[in-house]
C-alpha cells in the first residue's frame, strides 16, 4: 500500500526524555479513590485513552478533556521511562494488553500493562507492570508482576481489576496462555497470585482474551475467558464465584464451530438496559464474512446468544469472504440514552471507491429493546473522516467506545493495524494509527475527527515489527 501521512486535527508534542510529555494538574485526592474514574490518570476529572503498539513494546495515554483527545496532551510509557521496572527488549509485547484502575487506592488511575512475550532469566514467559498514575502523569514509577508458576506461558495476556469477592476493594485477575490467576486485596505483590482453586480449563488450552461482569448477579462478577483448544476449535467458558473458589462454579460457553464461539473479541455493557452485564463476542471466521453475537445477562445464566453477520437486518454492509466482521468488539453508550451501544471492527472490508482489498471499516450498531439496529458503517473514505482507505489498512483492527470529553455519550476509538505512515526512506510499514470519533444523540458524528499516529508521540516501530497485532493501536483502553 501507499505510504503517506495522515491529516491530523491536532498540534504534535514535543516528548521529554524518559517517554513523559507535559505535566497534566488533576485534582484528586486519596479520600476520593473509591470513586476515581478507572481510566482517569491524571485526576482531572476527564477519561484518558490509553494506545497499546505492543511492537514498540508502548503505551501511549493521551489525555481527555471537553475538547476529547489528540496529541498535545499526552504520555509515552516504555520499559525504558524513568522509574518504570525492566528493560525494553525487542519481543516483550509490553502494551499487547492494557486495562486500568486505582491500584494503590491514591485518588488516580493506575496503568496495567501486559507483555506477554517478556522473558526474565530463570522465570517462565511473561509480565504485567502497573504503572502508577498522578498529578504529573506517570512519574512515580511502577512494579512488574511476574508469571507465578514454571508452567505459565505468555503470561499477562490480559488482565482485569474489579472487586471479584464483594468487599468493596479491587483485585487484579490476569490471564496468561493457559491459566487464570488473582491477587489478594491491596497492591498485587510478586509472588501473592492466587489460582483456581478447581482448573477446569481443558489441556492444551491457549487462552488470549478476559472480561468480567455482572451477567449473572447485580452484585457479584463473572469472569468469561476466550482461546483456542488444543485442536485449534474456538473455546469461550465463564468462571464465577468468589476468592478461593473461583473454579467450582463453571462452564463452556461456547466452543468448536459454534458461530457465537469467540477466540479473542469480547466486551461487557448493559445493551437493554436491565442492570444486567451483556456479554458480545466476536467471531471473524463465522458465515463467509464473521458476526458478532450477543448473550443477555439474566439471573443465575447467560441468555441465549443472538447472532448478526452483514446480511442481519439494521446491519450496513454484505457477508462476504474476507471481511472478517466481528475481528473486534467494544461496547459503550454512544448516544446516551442509557443503554450500552457495540461497535464491530471489519478490517478486511473493502471499502472506498478504487475497492481497495483489506481497507476495514467499522460498523456502529445502537441498541434497543428489540436487540441491536441502525448500523452505521465507517471507514476512512467516509467524508469526513482523514485519510484514504487502501490495501491492507485494516481499518477496525482494534475498537473501543468510551467517554473522553465527559458529554455523557461515548466516543469512538479505531485502530487500522495495517496503516502505512510517513514515505520515502522515512516511511513506516503497517505501524498502525488511530482516530477518534465523537458520539452524540444521534449517534457517531464526523465533525471534529481526530486522528495520529506513533510519529506523532515519538514511538516508531522496528522495522517489520508494525502490522495488525504489533502495531500502533492493538490496544485500546
Amino acid at each position: 500500500m501507499r505510504a503517506r501521512d495522515l491529516a491530523l486535527t491536532a498540534t504534535a508534542v514535543a516528548l521529554a526524555a524518559g517517554g513523559v510529555t507535559l505535566p497534566l494538574a488533576g485534582t484528586a485526592t486519596a479520600a476520593e479513590s473509591a470513586t476515581v474514574r478507572k481510566d482517569d490518570f491524571n485526576g482531572d476529572g476527564y477519561g484518558d485513552l490509553a494506545i497499546g503498539a505492543p511492537g514498540a513494546n508502548s503505551v501511549t495515554v493521551t489525555y481527555g478533556s471537553a475538547a476529547g483527545v489528540g496529541t498535545s496532551r499526552a504520555t509515552t510509557v516504555t520499559q525504558s521511562t524513568a522509574k518504570v521496572p525492566g528493560v525494553t527488549e525487542r519481543g516483550d509485547e509490553f502494551g499487547e494488553s492494557v486495562t486500568s484502575g486505582d491500584v494503590n487506592s491514591d485518588g488516580y488511575a493506575d496503568l496495567i500493562v501486559g507483555a506477554p512475550g517478556e522473558k526474565t532469566a530463570g522465570r517462565p514467559e511473561g509480565t504485567v507492570t502497573i504503572v502508577w498514575g498522578g498529578r504529573n502523569g506517570f512519574t512515580k514509577g511502577g512494579r512488574t508482576l511476574t508469571a507465578p508458576a514454571n508452567s505459565e506461558r505468555r503470561f499477562g495476556e490480559a488482565a482485569v481489576f474489579i472487586d471479584l469477592d464483594g468487599d468493596d476493594m479491587a483485585n487484579l485477575a490476569v490471564i496468561s496462555g493457559n491459566h487464570w490467576w488473582f491477587y489478594p486485596d491491596g497492591v498485587p505483590r510478586e509472588g501473592h497470585a492466587i489460582g483456581l482453586e478447581t482448573d477446569f480449563l481443558p489441556k492444551g488450552v491457549r487462552l488470549d482474551n478476559m472480561t468480567a461482569g455482572r451477567f449473572m448477579s447485580r452484585d457479584g462478577y463473572t469472569y468469561v475467558l476466550t482461546g483456542e483448544r488444543a485442536d485449534g476449535g474456538a473455546y469461550t467458558a465463564y468462571t464465577k464465584g468468589g476468592a478461593g473458589d473461583y473454579g467450582y462454579w463453571s462452564g463452556v460457553i461456547a466452543e468448536g464451530d459454534d458461530p457465537s464461539a469467540s477466540r479473542d473479541p469480547l466486551a461487557v455493557g448493559d445493551l437493554d438496559g436491565d442492570g444486567y452485564d451483556d456479554l458480545v463476542t466476536g467471531n471473524p471466521r463465522a458465515a463467509k464474512g464473521g458476526a458478532v453475537s450477543v448473550r443477555y445477562g439474566a439471573e443465575t445464566k447467560f441468555g441465549k446468544p443472538v447472532t448478526y453477520t452483514q446480511d442481519s437486518v439494521g446491519v450496513p454492509g454484505n457477508d462476504e469472504d474476507g471481511d472478517r466482521f466481528g475481528w473486534s468488539v467494544a461496547t459503550g453508550d454512544v448516544t446516551g440514552d442509557g443503554r450500552a451501544d457495540v461497535a464491530v471492527g471489519a478490517p478486511g472490508e473493502t471499502s472506498g471507491d478504487a475497492g481497495a482489498r483489506g481497507a476495514g471499516s467499522v460498523v456502529v450498531l445502537k441498541s434497543g429493546p428489540r436487540g441491536l439496529r441502525d448500523g452505521r458503517g465507517l471507514h476512512q473514505d467516509t467524508p469526513g473522516v482523514p485519510g484514504t482507505g487502501e490495501t491492507g489498512d485494516a481499518f477496525g483492527s482494534a475498537v473501543r467506545l468510551k467517554d473522553v470529553n465527559k458529554d455523557g455519550r461515548a466516543d469512538l476509538a479505531t485502530g487500522a493495524g495495517g496503516e502505512d505512515i510517513g514515505s520515502g526512506r522515512t516511511a513506516q510499514r503497517d505501524a498502525g494509527a488511530v482516530w477518534v470519533l465523537r458520539g452524540s444523540s444521534a449517534g457517531i458524528t464526523l465533525p471534529r475527527v481526530t486522528s495520529f499516529n506513533g510519529s506523532d508521540f515519538g514511538v516508531r516501530l522496528p522495522a517489520g515489527a508494525g502490522g495488525p497485532g504489533k502495531a500502533f493501536g492493538e490496544a485500546l483502553r
